[in-house]
């Protein structure tokens, strides 16, 4: 499953969302991607989602696979939109 962003925050996707987004996937058993740039990485790595260096503009794709991967990338979803960090795409 997976779901695509463009992020609208101001500030991208910078150190307090970040973690709070690795530790919510890190919550899950599926496997996690997150998808910008080209590039992909493990969604429960801090090291690897600040490595992107995701801006407000950006379009991002989280994908999970496993069997909780829906309940995953709806939380990850909710948690998002909720945040004010983007919008479905």
């Amino acid at each position: 499953m997976e779901q695509k962003f463009l992020i609208t925050s101001e500030y991208g996707i910078h150190a307090r969302p970040a973690t709070r987004l690795v530790n919510l996937a890190m919550s899950f058993e599926a496997e996690i991607m997150l998808e910008a740039m080209g590039k992909t990485v493990n969604l429960k790595s801090i090291m690897g989602l600040m490595s992107l260096g995701i801006y407000k503009g950006e379009e991002v794709i989280i994908s999970a696979t496993g069997h909780d991967s829906e309940k995953a990338v709806t939380a990850l979803s909710d948690f998002i939109m909720t945040e004010g960090l983007g919008r479905l795409a």
